[in-house]
Parts: structure tokens; sequence; C-alpha cells
């Protein structure tokens, strides 16, 4: 009992002794801490953010829901499980906010026209460079071409050939090392974007990092890297082009990959099972049977080509041309006028020693047309009262001198061997008469019976490899590896399906040939009695306008012996309308076929009629040409068309005609090339370096506007080199216009050509771009950067941004990957919508060969996946170069992408080379 009570009185006592203790050691609890607490759980108030970003509403609108949306779908589905405190969803929010003010304050301060004209076209020519160069090594290696790996791998290094202090082939092969490539330069972004407060907070740093890099740029590197989409992207981009069957059928010849073809031909198989198992009747018969035969003739070509590249027996087509074909024959006098013929002819002629007599008659040619401008001016400004005969006279007999020095005197080397009572009669006419235009026509004629019947000129150059690559060029080659169906497998089927040259159906040939031959036309002297008897055509007044109509005497041969002869009335219109109706559907024939050129002023002058019957006559005679009728099925019904007794039915509207007017002379003006750039020196032709200094004083203008051309700097290794460091930037200050044609030199790899005649042609396009179109061409890709920097258009970019990943506002799910029958075939059509809009005039300039060459070499660029890749970083990296121009992004860069293997290899290389020569020195 006692100890029960000693216990009590102690634990009482203890209690009170703590208790004064607590109070006196321990401060009492503040009010502010349940305060706090008090206020934490109550409903949080709703969040006030400033939602301006940009200055502009247009764009800030559509960028807070995009905003909105990436941190619903993002960040708020998994932070909910964790807290319902939306504090740091407000601090994430006001983060991404001031990074995006940064960087619109930025922008408004970066002028994009440089990087938009100038920076980005010249990465994509360098990035087409690297491109062209792998499969040149490629081909000297006698690699397998479909072994893509070993192509990739190719490609790097020729990247660091070039860049020499870069090589991206890391981050494109590797997505460990793509991804450990985002995350630093996330990073830096950071760095540039945020508060220090907040790029310091590290959690805050990590976590924008990783949804910027993994979130955002790799899914759009991914996306824009992928050729399926790419291709896609093409065919939608062209969508307006309508593309022609002969263009597809060109395609499909010229595939080397056999499941693009086996997608074709199932597709093909498919669409035939649909169409027999239609129960038509009447007229949908025959419709349904060409669409049968259309389908037929393509899975037959795409089997022969599968056949063919499965059994290893593909090879080249030239060469199965040249062996086997049936070439067609190019007149010399077509090919001297033709710019593309002329290239390979002047290569032959080098080849064997006759440039001489080529360079001699196309420097006569530049000399004619030359002297004869000079004179007219001289005519009229004696008409004026002015007088400057002596010293126009005297120019012209320096440079007459100066041609027969450098070619047919004595001491020309190397010289022309003429007739030489020719030549001492062109002597005399030197010393003692007034030099014209004509004076050197008896030799030219000669020199071009020489080059026409001497065996080792143009008979010989008939049979050699570069006349079978001309005709590539000019798109006149048949290719003997597609034939017309002899198994009866085609059902009613009569030929092609198009007039296409390259189909090569002998029996629809040769039938075509048979019928023309028994035509025979021309335009007669005799007119009309109503019309004024001028002696070509008749004049006629029809409400106020005068026009001249040419009266044409058809005569045809019937299969019984009798002759059937009328005439028929045609106007220089009706001429046009079917000249240009023809060269649509016969595209080969715009290189054989010029129609005399329009005149809208004294177009009713009695020599000018006369002059334009020859020519109309000569069209004539050349249009019913059985070589003509070979080379393009299917012509005839064209023909007799025009030629009928009724009047002509235009198929062109008027519109159109005046185009094809105002378009013509560019591509007419290709034909007599010769006429402008045969007086010009170079160094193929060190003979005529005296003649251009005569040349120089008469046609200075004329000279002036087709040469004037920028210079290129000196090279050093063209081969290893951006394309934009052969620029001289001191030259003038177009460098976008400038740039953008370096970029067409590059695709159609015009460097590699005929030095010669390519230099001229390339600095005649030049010429006429910049004189013609230049400054309107510049002022268009100027104001395009303007439109596309502006707000509005900033505005319909996020739009389109927000609406692909947010379609009616709900985060879109992955596309699955399509099938790989139809990503062959999107191939397909992307490669012939990129061939469809390429002018013909392009063709007609540089050749239709290296046109198709320098397209799909493009489009075959963008099908791997890995120098994608490569491409948008490049892009990636001079945006951010620009935009930053105050940092050093380019070290950066180097030293970001300095852990590449193949980079280290080529630099120990490069130094133990330079060792080795140091010590040989």
């Amino acid at each position: 009992m006692g100890l029960a009570v000693t216990l009590l009185f102690g634990k009482i006592n203890s209690e009170k002794y703590l208790e004064r203790c607590e109070h006196s050691f321990l401060p009492a609890a503040p009010t502010a801490l349940p305060r706090a607490l008090e206020e934490m759980k109550r409903e949080s108030r709703q969040i006030k953010i400033d939602r301006r970003l940009t200055g502009s509403s247009i764009i800030d609108e559509p960028l807070q829901q995009v905003i909105q949306f990436a941190l619903r779908d993002y960040i708020q589905y998994w932070y909910y499980t964790l807290s319902d405190d939306e504090s740091f969803l407000l601090e994430v929010r006001k983060t991404t906010q001031n990074a995006l003010v940064q960087f619109a304050t930025r922008s408004k301060e970066v002028d994009w026209q440089p990087y938009f004209t100038t920076r980005l076209v010249n990465d994509f020519a360098a990035h087409l460079h690297v491109f062209r160069k792998a499969q040149q090594r490629i081909e000297d290696s006698k690699q397998k071409k479909d072994v893509s790996e070993e192509f990739v791998d190719t490609f790097f290094e020729v990247e660091v050939e070039m860049e020499k202090e870069v090589c991206r082939d890391l981050i494109c092969t590797s997505v460990k090392d793509e991804e450990a490539f985002l995350r630093d330069l996330c990073e830096i972004l950071l760095y540039l974007f945020l508060p220090p407060g907040d790029f310091h907070n590290k959690n805050m740093r990590y976590f924008l990092r990783e949804t910027l890099a993994k979130g955002i740029l790799l899914p759009l590197i991914n996306q824009l890297s992928d050729p399926d989409y790419i291709n896609q992207y093409i065919i939608w981009l062209i969508r307006d082009a309508n593309c022609n069957y002969e263009a597809f059928l060109n395609i499909i010849k010229l595939s080397d990959k056999v499941v693009e073809l086996e997608a074709v031909r199932d597709r093909a198989a498919e669409e035939l099972q649909y169409l027999r198992s239609l129960d038509t009747a009447g007229d949908d018969i025959s419709t349904i049977k060409n669409q049968i035969n259309s389908l037929l003739f393509v899975k037959k070509i795409c089997e022969s080509r599968v056949q063919r590249l499965n059994s290893g027996k593909e090879v080249d087509r030239l060469k199965l041309a040249a062996n086997f074909g049936k070439l067609c024959t190019i007149p010399l006098d077509n090919i001297l006028m033709n710019n593309v013929a002329l290239q390979f002819f002047m290569d032959y002629m080098q080849q064997t020693g006759g440039q001489a007599h080529l360079f001699f008659w196309l420097t006569v040619e530049g000399y004619r047309v030359t002297a004869q401008q000079q004179l007219d001016v001289l005519r009229s400004a004696q008409k004026d009262g002015k007088r400057q005969s002596n010293q126009t006279k005297g120019l012209l007999r320096a440079a007459a001198v100066g041609v027969y020095d450098q070619y047919l005197s004595e001491k020309a080397s190397p010289r022309v061997h003429v007739d030489d009572n020719l030549v001492s009669k062109l002597a005399e006419k030197l010393n003692y008469e007034d030099t014209t235009p004509e004076i050197f026509d008896d030799i030219q004629r000669k020199v071009y019976e020489i080059m026409l019947k001497d065996e080792q000129f143009y008979p010989s150059f008939r049979q050699n490899p570069l006349y079978v690559r001309m005709l590539a060029e000019l798109d006149m080659l048949k290719d003997p590896s597609i034939r017309g169906s002899d198994d009866g497998d085609l059902e009613s089927f009569n030929g092609s399906p198009t007039g296409s040259l390259n189909s090569s159906l002998d029996d629809l040939s040769n039938a075509s040939s048979e019928d023309s031959l028994q035509l025979q036309v021309s335009i007669s002297d005799t007119v009309h009695a109503d019309y004024e008897p001028y002696p070509v055509a008749g004049v006629c007044n029809d409400h106020g306008k005068t026009y001249a109509l040419y009266a044409i005497t058809v005569q045809r041969r019937n299969p019984d012996g009798s002759d059937d002869v009328w005439k028929t009335y045609r106007r220089y219109s009706d001429f046009h309308d079917f000249h240009m109706r023809i060269t649509e559907q016969f595209e080969n024939l715009s290189n054989l076929l010029k129609l005399p050129g329009k005149k809208t002023f004294n177009n009713m002058d009695k020599d000018f009629l006369g002059k334009r019957k020859k020519d109309l006559n000569t069209y004539l005679q050349l249009l019913i040409n059985p070589e003509i009728i070979r080379a393009c099925p299917g012509l005839i019904p064209y023909v007799n068309e025009f030629l009928e007794n009724k009047a002509y039915s235009k198929g062109k509207g008027d519109f159109a005609r005046k185009m094809d007017t105002l378009v013509n002379p560019l591509r007419n003006s290709m034909r007599n090339v010769s006429n402008v750039v045969k007086s010009i020196p170079d160094s193929l032709a060190e003979g005529m370096t005296k003649v251009s200094d005569n040349m120089d004083k008469l046609g200075h203008e004329l000279k002036h506007t087709f040469l004037k051309v920028p210079p290129l700097k000196p090279e050093e290794d063209s081969e290893h080199v951006r394309v934009s460091a052969q620029l001289d930037d001191n030259v003038d200050d177009n460098i976008p216009l400038r740039v953008m044609l370096l970029l067409m030199d590059e695709v159609f790899d015009l460097k590699d050509k005929n030095h010669w005649l390519r230099r001229n042609i390339k600095n005649l396009l030049q010429q006429l771009i910049r004189a013609t179109y230049g400054d309107t061409i510049n002022r268009k890709i100027v104001d395009h950067v303007d439109w596309m920097t502006s707000p509005e258009q900033v505005a319909e970019t996020v739009k389109r941004f927000r609406d692909s990943f947010w379609p009616n506002g709900i985060l879109a799910e992955s596309a699955p990957r399509r099938e790989k029958a139809i990503r062959m075939r999107s191939r397909v059509a992307a490669k012939t919508k990129m061939l469809v809009i390429m002018p013909d005039e392009l063709k007609h300039i540089i050749g239709a060969e290296t046109t198709r060459k320098g397209i799909l070499r493009v489009f075959e660029m963008f099908q791997y996946n890995q120098l994608n890749r490569r491409l948008v970083y490049v892009f990636l990296e001079g945006f951010l170069e620009t935009l930053f121009p105050q940092y050093k992004f380019r070290e950066l860069f180097i030293k970001l992408h300095s852990r590449s293997q193949r980079l280290q290899k080529y630099k120990q290389k490069s130094q133990s080379v330079q060792v080795a020569s140091s010590q040989k020195r």
C-alpha cells in the first residue's frame, strides 16, 4: 500500500516537472503555421497567367492551345496520380511560356532571308553533292547498289572528306547516340531560354530536357526522315500535275527494284480481275477492253523487268540498244543545230582529230550572225544620219581575217584542209572587197560536206557509242528489251497504249511507215482566185484582220495504184496549233521538228511570206519523213487530219497558242545556241582566241547579254568542297539566284559533261533567267520568305501542327506502318510525279537522259532513312546558327560530333599524310 502511494506521488510530480521544463525551454508554436496549413487545405483558387507570348494574338491563341494539350497529354495524366497540387503544373507552364517569349523575341531580331535563300539551299546542294559522290564511288568499286549499309558507310566517308571537321554518322545510325546528342542540344537551348533560377533547378531542367528531346524533337525527326512520309509528301505537293502514261511506263522500265515492280504487277493483276468481272454492254465494252489492254501491257513490262533483274542478266540499256536496237538517223544538220546533240558530236570530233573542221564551221556561224547584226545596226544608223561605216567594216574585216588566219592560213594549227582555189578566192576577197556575212559560205559548205561524207567523221559517228548516248539524251532511243506481245495474251491488243517511242512496237511502227510513204505534200504556188495573187499564199481580210492562207497540195497513192490529189488551205495559226498538239503527244518530235517562228510586225511582207512558205515546206517534208514516222508510231492519224480537205479544227485555244509563242523563243533559242556560242573561245579550241578579240568588239552587247556570268573561284579540290565555296561572293549581290542556279548544276551533274558546250549552256541559261526573269525571281524569293515568316503564315503553321498532333483536340494515335506493297507503289507514284513536272524546255537544254538521271538521283537520295536524318540535322544546325549568331554554335557542333570514330580516323590519316609530305620536302 505504501509502495503504491509512493509511485503515484512520483508520477504526478514528474509530469508537473516535465511540463515546466517544456514551457521553459521550447517556445510556443506560432500561429502562422496552422494558418498556412489551413490555407493549403482550402480549395485552390483559379490560376491566372499572362497569355501573351509572341506579341501577335493570331499566333498566341493556337500556341496556347498547343501548350495546354501538351501539358494535358504528356504531364497531367501521370502527375495527378502523385499529387493534386497544381503549383508544379503552373511552374512548368510559366517556364515554357518564358522560353517561348525568349524564342519569339530572338526570332524577330533575325533576318531570315539569308538562311532560307542561301544557307538552306546550299546545305541541300552539299547533301546532294555527297550523295552523288557516294554513288560514283560505289559504281567505281563495282559494289552492289542495293546493299544499303555499304552505301550509307560510303556516304559518311564522303561527308568527312567534304566537311573535314564534322561527321554525323553516330547520330544518324545509332539511336543511343542520337538521344544523347538531343539531350545535350536541348540542355544548351534551355540554358539560353530559361531564367537562371529555373535552369539551375535540376528537377525542372531534366524534366523539360527529356520532354523536349524524346517527346517532341525525336518523334518529329523520325517522321521527317521516313522515306515513305517523304514520298507521300511529294505526291501531295505535286498533286495538281497530271501523270501521263508514258512517264509511268518510263519509270517502270527504268526501275531496278524488284519489290517496286512486283507491287505494281500485283496491283495491275487485281485491277484486271475486277475489270474482267464487270458485266458491261454497248460502248462500255470498248472502254473496258482498252483499260484491260493497258493493264496487260503494264503487267507484261513488270514481269519482263522482274525476270531480267532476278536472272542477273540486266545490262545497260545504251549498250543493249547499240547492239540490238533500231537506231534513228539524225541528219548532220539537226546535230549541228541542236545543242544537246552537238556536245556528243564535238566529243567525237575531238577523239578523231577533226575538231578543227567543227570549230571552223561553228566559228563561221558565229561570225555570220554577229556580222549580220552589226550590219543591221549600221543600216539603221545610216538611216538616222549617223556615220559608223568605216569603224564597223574595219572590225568586220579584222574578225574575218582572224578566222582565216586561225583555220585556213599556212600558219594555222590545226589547219582546215580544203580546196586551195577556194582559199585563194577567199584571201582575194579579204584583200580587195568589203567583208560580208556570207564571205565564208563557200568554204563552210565544203567543210560541211567533208564532215558529212568523210568516213572518219559523221558516218563513223553514227556507229559510235556516243551516238547512242546522244539519242538517249534526245529521248529518241528505242528500248529493244520491250517488245510487242506475240503470245496472244493481250485482248484485242493492237500496240502500246500510247504513242511512246520507248514502247518500240515494231508492228505498229512498220505499218505507219508504209502509210507515210504513199503521201506527198507541198505548198503550191497557185492560190485561190479570191485572194490577192501572192506567189506563196493567199492574203485575205476577215473582219478587219489580215492573214496569210497557204495552199497545200496533197497527193496520196491508193493500193490499186491510182492517185488522189486535193488542195487544202491552212493559216499559220493552224500550223502552230498542229505543232503544239503533236509535240505534246510525241515529246521526241520537239527535238526534230522546228516550226518557223511567229512574227508580230510586217508579217504580210512579200519576202517574208516567201521565206515562211519555204520553211513550212521544209517542215512538212520532215513531218512525213519515214524516219520520223518510225520514231513516232501513231503520228499518221494526226497528219491525215491536218491535211484533209476541210476546215481544220483547232485543238488548242487562242490563249494556249499565245503562251506557247512566248515560251518558244526560250526553247528555240537553244537550237541556235551555236550561233551565239560558236564564236566564243575555250581551252579546247586554242586557235579561237584571236578571233574572240575581234568578236568581242563586234558583238559586245550580244556577248555581254549572254556571257556575263558569276566567275568561279579557283578550284582547290572541287570534289571535296561545299557547293557555295566555288562562288565568288564579291561578284554581285544576287546571291539567292546564283546559289539556286548552282543547285541546278549539282542536281544534273553538268560539271562532268562536255565542258566547252555545257559551260556555255549554263551561262546562257543564267543570263536568260537574269535578263528576263532574274529580278522577278529574286523579288519573288524575297517576298516568299517574308510571307513564310509573317504572323499569318506562322499562325497557320502552328494550327497545322496542332491539328495534326491533336485532331479535334484529341492526341493522335501513332499511325500504323503501311504495308510494303503500298509503300512501293507510293515510290513509283512519287517518281512519276517528279518526272512529269520537269518542263520540256529543260530536256531540250540539257538532254532528256540527263534530266531523268538528275530527277531520279534526287528521289533516290530521299529513300535512305539515315541520310534523311543527316539532312534534317544539317538544317537544324543551320537554323540554330542563324538564330544565335553571337554564340559559337559551329564550334559546339564540332565538339558534339567529335565522338565519331570515322572522323577520328580521317584526322589521323590527314595528319600522317601531312607529316609524310613535310618529310619529303
